[in-house]
């Protein structure tokens, strides 16, 4: 698999996301289930529209598979 130079910024949202999504996953408080939800689209839309995915025309699609999975792994195996 090629290796992509995923933006800081960018990786971070997606860690974000996944954080997000799993506090979401765990929550019983209808308010804290508004606010994670709200925070998964935004940080849905950032991850989308990153200016990134302009670099990388016609790769996208393996090129975001790429950032879940690196996203995914632990902070230290991506050191």
């Amino acid at each position: 698999m090629m290796p992509y130079a995923f933006p800081d910024d960018l990786l971070q949202a997606q860690r974000d996301w996944y954080t997000a999504y799993r506090q979401l996953a765990t929550t019983e408080n209808p308010a804290q289930t508004t606010v994670l939800r709200r925070t998964l689209q935004r940080l849905s839309v950032r991850i989308t529209t990153h200016p990134y995915w302009a670099t990388i025309p016609g790769r996208a699609p393996a090129a975001r598979m790429a950032l879940k999975q690196q996203a995914w792994e632990p902070e230290e195996a991506s050191s």
